[in-house]
């Protein structure tokens, strides 16, 4: 009978226990956290409790300002304000806390400008045209700009972008279409900005009304005449908005503001383009309403027929050869 493995196993506690005595296991060294020091404590304490603070005065100011003011403008206004002076004074308050020496104060200011310099360029970027928008104040919430091929109507800006609800893209006669945009600020620099409001508060648009050579023409222009200057009473007599404080940098002067026509002379007739002022959001609105009083000015003179269109053109030609096409077929047969 064999006692083998009943040998093993029993010897197998008292070896394990002899090898744990003489082997040199590594001795694992306790982390040990320094101790946060009594001026570094109060610092955190005092950082808290100001940043605690200005948050509970900014919510009563806008509190304040949301139940005595009605206007969405200046209460969207109000609490900008609120927020910019809030983070400006809570910056002030902390560098004065956590760098009390001049000297490490301006250390730090130079190095941290350094960095974000080159690691933020963009984002520094974004921050200059914020401070150039307020300086210069190229547009207003409200107005309806074009940067950088993007055109809509000013619904925030902030201290890194724009945001703009667009208007035109896949939607004719620059009417919205829902979607928002933002737009960094960095982009004033390096883009052109069109404004639809500032300066002078109406565009102009045109109408190009084609009629054939064989009508009257001159009638067709007289016409076109009487309808815009119809249109064009209501605008005279509108009351606009209140001069800008800044409509007064730019030199803009027009020698004529009544609706006028244009003749030209072209393939398919006569041309007759109409240029009217119109508002910025009203282009759909006044040409819908003009081409509607053409046609029926047009329909009750029966000397005056519109010319083809590039695209009755066209279909007249694809009809034409198709059934050239369906001719010559039947003579095969």
């Amino acid at each position: 009978m064999s006692h083998g493995p009943s040998l093993r196993a029993a010897l197998l506690p008292s070896l394990a226990s002899a090898w744990l005595a003489t082997a040199q296991l590594p001795q694992i060294e306790p982390i040990v956290i320094p101790p946060v020091g009594d001026e570094t404590r109060r610092n955190l304490v005092i950082s808290a409790i100001v940043v605690l603070i200005l948050l509970i005065v900014r919510r009563l100011i806008i509190a304040f300002v949301s139940s005595h003011v009605e206007s969405q403008t200046i209460r969207y206004r109000w609490s900008k304000a609120t927020a910019y002076a809030s983070f400006v004074l809570a910056l002030l308050i902390l560098i004065q806390v956590w760098f009390t020496a001049i000297q490490s104060l301006g250390t730090f200011l130079g190095l941290l400008s350094a960095g974000l310099a080159i690691a933020l360029k963009d984002l520094v970027a974004d921050v200059a045209g914020w401070f150039f928008i307020l300086w210069r104040r190229p547009f207003e919430l409200g107005d309806r700009i074009e940067v950088a091929g993007l055109k809509g109507d000013v619904v925030d800006r902030t201290i890194f972008q724009i945001t703009i609800m667009e208007v035109g893209n896949w939607i004719e006669a620059d009417q919205s279409t829902g979607r928002l945009i933002h737009i960094p600020n960095s982009l004033i620099f390096t883009q052109p900005l069109a404004n639809y409001i500032a300066g002078f508060p109406y565009l102009w648009n045109e109408l190009k009304v084609g009629v054939t050579f064989e009508s009257d023409w001159r009638k067709a222009k007289g016409i076109l005449e009487t309808l815009a200057e119809k249109l064009a009473v209501d605008l005279r007599h509108d009351s606009p908005a209140p001069r800008r404080k800044d409509d007064d940098r730019f030199l803009i002067r027009y020698r004529k503001l009544t609706p006028i026509v244009y003749t030209s002379v072209e393939n398919s007739g006569i041309l007759l383009t109409l240029r009217y002022i119109c508002g910025p959001r009203e282009r759909r609105g006044t040409a819908a309403k003009l081409w509607e009083q053409i046609l029926e000015a047009f329909e009750r003179e029966p000397g005056i027929d519109f010319a083809p269109t590039a695209r009755t053109t066209q279909r007249t030609v694809v009809v034409d050869r198709a059934a050239e096409g369906a001719t010559a077929d039947g003579g095969l047969d």
